[in-house]
């Protein structure tokens, strides 16, 4: 009996198991872990303002140009960002859209996928700046005690 392709990532999906040193959902939790990735994704869709004064919490998702992506990411370098973009790419959570104007004009937009995520992505931002004043306390009061 043959197997059908779906019938095959049916049982490879259940196979999948990140504890394990060869799965490689591991490699994906490599990469979605990474604090540039979630950076992308949440201004992707539509985070930007989340958490900051005077906003009114997050717009829709939205397409956005690299530089306006590199603008929002304080710190990020050109390089980083870039193989950022490309990893979301090839991993199907971002599309890039090249329109042919002079200059020519690049864009970038969560696909579905990448919206399934940014929905995660954006409760762990949330969490870490909701939580930051605490953690830093408890890491000084750790600091103190084995210094």
């Amino acid at each position: 009996m043959t197997t059908t392709a779906a019938q095959k990532r049916a049982r490879a999906k259940v196979e999948y198991d990140a504890f394990l040193a060869a799965c490689p959902s591991r490699q994906l939790l490599d990469r979605i872990a990474d604090k540039w990735v979630v950076l992308v994704l949440c201004a992707l869709g539509g985070d930007s303002g989340a958490g900051r004064p005077g906003t009114a919490g997050p717009d829709a998702p939205k397409a956005m140009r690299y530089s306006e992506i590199s603008r929002l990411l304080a710190g990020v370098s050109q390089k980083m960002l870039t193989q950022t973009l490309r990893s979301l790419e090839r991993d199907g959570l971002l599309t890039r859209t090249v329109t042919p104007t002079v200059p020519v004009t690049v864009s970038y937009e969560l696909t579905d996928l990448g919206l399934s995520l940014h929905h995660m992505t954006r409760g762990l931002r949330s969490w870490a700046q909701t939580h930051m004043a605490e953690v830093l306390a408890h890491r000084e009061d750790h600091d103190a005690r084995t210094s």
